[in-house]
């Protein structure tokens, strides 16, 4: 809004400082500050409404005996998160870009799905809020929207036959709206064809599933969420800027450059939360926080088609997510278990770890990792 508002005004010699706006760095840095402090703002008045209206977590009894003492914080905080990354990203975005209102459309969609089962439950008082198998078609309806639009409307860049930001021919075939990059593989683009549709809907749907599984402990998810943003924002960063992306001789896609602003909102929205909910956390995401954020990160991921890239920077959800099903099959399968209870942090939990501990280490393996996934653009 901000954008389209202040720049057209450069024109005139006096105001002519507006011109910065024109910048992506300039616009995401302030989109990050933007969020952080709406969280500020909205958090404690909403933090106080869900407390006196006593909608507090309730604590599963066969968990870790030091969570009970957890009983009855607010949830449903996701609220705060979902506020902030909107008005941030609808004052210092460009809005005629298609990328952003798919990006801001998934995580509201999410945030609205999450926010019913919060409810159900919360509320309602339904131990179970909303039933697994309806989550899920919540989740592939949004990610068969999204699978259409980009067919139906592909970014013209995706079809520059992965030529670089001065045009020469990049070798390896087409990026084509339903192909995807591959990780140490400079140009050499997956062909998905009618796989396209379904591999949409499993990353949109296995991300969102992800960080909801990893939101157990106080401020885990937020702070990996944000380590993830951070490095998804300077992804889209370096594939919109036509110098950087030439110098790096990777795929030039001019549209994911306000990604980067997007981006930019999330990292602020989440490190806002993680103030309330760090240790002991004052408030709990729920369902209407987790499910949002990482819908965020499987729809930028898909949009950049860097889905393989997330499964490396975020390679903590994916073990989080991963011993679960591991846990689940092998009790079903063998009638023992593989760890001691998942997810994979109440493995450690149970093991001694105290939840501090757990969530520092969980984040140490998340920065690793992200510089890790950075690299490999010099890999390739």
């Amino acid at each position: 809004m901000l954008y389209h508002l202040l720049y057209p005004l450069h024109e005139i010699p006096e105001l002519s400082f507006l011109n910065v706006f024109r910048y992506i760095t300039f616009r995401a840095a302030y989109a990050a500050v933007t969020a952080l402090v709406v969280c500020f703002v909205l958090g404690p008045p909403l933090i106080h409404a869900l407390r006196r209206s006593r909608l507090g977590q309730r604590v599963r009894a066969e968990g870790p005996r030091s969570h009970l003492a957890k009983e009855g914080t607010p949830t449903m905080g996701g609220l705060i998160i979902l506020l902030a990354v909107a008005a941030s990203t609808l004052l210092w975005c460009n809005l005629t870009s298609r990328w952003v209102w798919i990006a801001l459309g998934v995580t509201l969609w999410l945030g609205a799905l999450g926010f019913l089962d919060d409810y159900l439950r919360v509320v309602k008082g339904l131990g179970k809020g909303l039933l697994g198998r309806y989550k899920l078609v919540g989740q592939a309806v949004i990610g068969l929207a999204v699978a259409a639009v980009l067919l139906a409307w592909p970014d013209p860049s995706w079809m520059r036959h992965g030529v670089t930001a001065g045009g020469a021919l990049a070798g390896g075939g087409p990026l084509t709206p339903t192909s995807t990059q591959v990780p140490f593989l400079k140009f050499r683009y997956l062909e998905l064809a009618w796989l396209f549709v379904p591999f949409v809907v499993l990353v949109i749907t296995g991300a969102s599933n992800a960080v909801n599984l990893t939101d157990g402990l106080d401020g885990l998810a937020s702070g990996l969420v944000a380590i993830v943003a951070l490095v998804f924002a300077a992804i889209a960063y370096v594939a919109g800027h036509a110098r950087i992306s030439a110098y790096l001789n990777i795929a030039f896609m001019p549209q994911s450059g306000e990604l980067t602003v997007f981006c930019a909102a999330l990292l602020g929205a989440a490190l806002g939360f993680l103030w309330f909910n760090c240790h002991p956390a004052d408030v709990f995401m729920g369902d209407t926080g987790s499910l949002a954020l990482g819908g965020a990160l499987g729809i930028v991921a898909v949009l950049l088609k860097r889905e393989f890239w997330l499964l490396l920077v975020g390679g903590v959800f994916v073990a989080e997510a991963l011993s679960v099903m591991v846990q689940v099959a092998s009790f079903k399968l063998l009638g023992r278990r593989v760890f001691r209870m998942s997810p994979l942090h109440h493995h450690f939990e149970l093991k001694g770890w105290a939840e501090s501990r757990v969530v520092l280490r969980f984040y140490i393996v998340g920065v690793l990792l992200a510089l890790f996934s950075l690299s490999t653009f010099k890999l390739q």
